[in-house]
């Protein structure tokens, strides 16, 4: 809580807690640099990082469940008070034009989104209301969102949350806000905080005594290891959700009623073995001619001609090089090199996800 001019307690807004960072001397926009490097010692030791480039939209009224059930890739209906899940928006043609991820509020269900296209997504699923009792809000600036990775974080959140969340996906709530879970990243936990900023504001100085304060890079970079992929604006309606394994991570299913794209969706997924996936690699910082980012494309050395696939999401690691989630043909995995850019670009190294892909099991093995 802050005091006015006439020396009134009032709640702290979102510019304030950003006013607060500056003044903290927390570099929320620093990349991870070379002497910190992406790793399992480094996720393990645990960072706190400030995700001012996510937006929230919360939806609320009676017919609010019902509404984004039959908009969204995953099941709405059945969403618990304490679960969280992934979910995709599609265009008619089933190409994703966002993921998210979802949740119940007190009064809403809440959706996660990169803040660059959350306004153009938000006005779109606003076109499909219509007579629904349902109305869309934006609230990321009521809410802060903080990062928060390692098992060092797990032990520093139990000040606010005597309850953590058990596993991956699930969420807890307390008088600090909202706490969840979500995939875990090179074996450690992560975690979305969602908080007042008079809750943040307070919370800020333990958690960067205890966590290393980070930028949100760092974030976007453990999404990148726990092989999550997120939707940005160089790559909407590039990608069935399959393509991006996002059925695999529990982004799809498949038992719910339509949704725009349905059709497509489900008909690749009961058509049979997929010919395209998303693979996790990483790439040189140097020598690019292209830079290495979300919609870069990716050439064989097999079939220099055409591009095979496309950079989903890329940050720099801290220890001179990208790494990405791309997604490519299966079949130029066996028939040669894969490069940045043209075949002549930097060569792409490929490393296990960690979570197995259908083409990588056994023969009638389900993915975990």
């Amino acid at each position: 809580m802050l005091n006015n001019t006439a020396g009134e307690t009032v709640a702290a807004s979102l510019s304030d807690w950003h006013q607060f960072l500056t003044q903290y001397g927390t570099a929320t926009s620093a990349a991870p640099n070379g002497e910190s490097p992406i790793s399992s010692g480094v996720i393990g030791n645990g960072f706190v990082a400030p995700l001012n480039d996510l937006g929230l939209i919360a939806v609320a009224g009676e017919d609010a469940t019902s509404f984004l059930h039959n908009q969204l890739t995953n099941d709405v209906e059945h969403l618990g008070a304490n679960d969280v899940r992934l979910a995709g928006y599609c265009s008619p043609k089933g190409r994703l034009l966002a993921t998210m991820l979802m949740w119940k509020s007190a009064d809403a269900i809440m959706l996660q989104l990169p803040l660059e296209i959350q306004a153009a997504v938000q006005k779109r699923l606003q076109m499909f209301v219509l007579r629904s009792k349902a109305k869309l809000a934006d609230v990321g600036a009521q809410q802060v969102q903080l990062g928060l990775a390692g098992v060092a974080a797990q032990a520093v959140l139990k000040n606010w949350f005597p309850d953590l969340p058990g596993a991956p996906y699930a969420k807890v709530d307390s008088a600090a806000g909202s706490l969840l879970r979500l995939a875990d990243a090179l074996g450690a936990p992560r975690y979305l905080w969602i908080a007042t900023p008079d809750t943040a504001i307070a919370a800020w100085p333990k958690l960067a005594t205890s966590l290393t304060p980070a930028g949100s890079q760092w974030w976007r970079l453990s999404a990148i290891h726990a092989g999550v992929p997120q939707i940005t604006l160089p790559t909407q309606e590039q990608f069935v959700p399959q393509m991006v394994n996002y059925e695999l991570i529990g982004g799809v299913n498949f038992k719910k009623g339509c949704y725009p794209g349905q059709e497509i969706v489900a008909r690749t997924h009961y058509l049979g073995k997929l010919k395209r996936r998303m693979m996790l690699a990483s790439i040189p910082m140097s020598g690019a001619a292209v830079e290495a980012r979300a919609g870069a494309e990716v050439f064989s050395s097999a079939d220099p001609d055409q591009p095979c696939g496309m950079i989903v999401n890329a940050e720099a690691n801290g220890d001179q090089r990208i790494d990405c989630l791309v997604e490519l043909k299966l079949a130029v995995l066996d028939a040669g090199s894969v490069h940045l850019g043209s075949a002549n670009g930097p060569v792409l190294q490929f490393a296990d996800l960690p979570y197995a892909l259908p083409h990588e099991l056994p023969a009638g093995a389900s993915p975990g």
